[in-house]
């Protein structure tokens, strides 16, 4: 399935996407989407219903496929070849950080660029959602846990994250920079989540081209990894890196600036489109 979240934002009402890629409204069968909708027990009882019974909707926005998200974990320099052009070592284990859930933002929204911003940049990147608790798990059982994938873009703002004291997440959590979506696709549908490509455009320039084979470590080791320093919860998101062709890497750089468009994807995730705004 793939799950969707559509409507004003705060307002956003359930639905899903049917194969001819027609947008059905869920509305009675369950009031949104969150963890709790994840569980697999109610994903069997929406797979379960009639989809050529549920109303077609044409909504003017997509909103975050996942309502609630407890907290949004981020994995840094998980590409080998985006680390070597950020100039940084390959890292041993898995580098985390965290996105403020406050910067959550529709997959085509306005991505807003923070006063004294100089230098926001771009990342393509699959994330995964967590269908139920995890705890001390093992990479066997790891996509147990996981309920679906989805795009983020983990909009960056260079010298607040680098170029100044303290960590990475005063750089990556400024309001609209974690369009996430368009839709949630729960696990049935992807294959095998270290075999899908992804690109990035800017202003019809493409930047990013990559796989996700190239990542560093993949989706059953962070599971097992991090659910090892706390626990992860239904509907916790986790964005897994970017592969190389960010700005920063570029020579010389290029940033996001007022009016740029910014276009990415990912195989059997759909695509994701923003406007940059001052």
């Amino acid at each position: 399935m793939k799950l969707v979240r559509f409507g004003e934002k705060g307002q956003e009402k359930p639905g899903l996407v049917d194969e001819s890629g027609e947008i059905r409204s869920l509305e009675g069968h369950v009031d949104d989407i969150t963890g709790a909708t994840l569980s697999e027990a109610s994903l069997q009882q929406l797979q379960a219903i009639d989809i050529e019974t549920l109303p077609i909707v044409k909504p003017d926005r997509l909103g975050v496929p996942v309502a609630q998200i407890g907290k949004i974990l981020c994995i840094g320099l998980n590409y080998s070849d985006h680390a070597a052009e950020a100039g940084m070592a390959v890292p041993s284990e898995p580098v985390i950080f965290t996105k403020a859930t406050s910067a959550l933002n529709g997959p085509n929204d306005d991505i807003i660029l923070p006063r004294g911003s100089e230098k926001t940049d771009w990342e393509c990147e699959l994330a995964f959602v967590i269908g139920k608790e995890a705890k001390y798990v093992s990479e066997e059982d790891a996509l147990d846990y996981v309920a679906g994938y989805t795009i983020m873009n983990d909009v960056s703002e260079r010298a607040f994250q680098l170029e100044s004291t303290g960590q990475w997440v005063k750089g990556k959590s400024c309001d609209t920079f974690a369009p996430l979506g368009p839709w949630l696709v729960t696990k049935d549908e992807i294959a095998d989540p270290q075999k899908l490509s992804m690109w990035l455009e800017v202003n019809g320039r493409r930047y990013q081209e990559g796989s996700t084979e190239t990542m560093i470590f993949g989706v059953k080791h962070l599971v097992s990894y991090l659910s090892r320093f706390m626990s992860l919860q239904p509907g916790d998101v986790v964005s897994t890196g970017t592969p190389p062709g960010v700005g920063m890497g570029m020579k010389p750089s290029v940033y996001l600036k007022d009016g740029d468009k910014v276009m990415l994807g990912i195989q059997g995730l759909g695509v994701q489109e923003q406007s940059i705004k001052a």
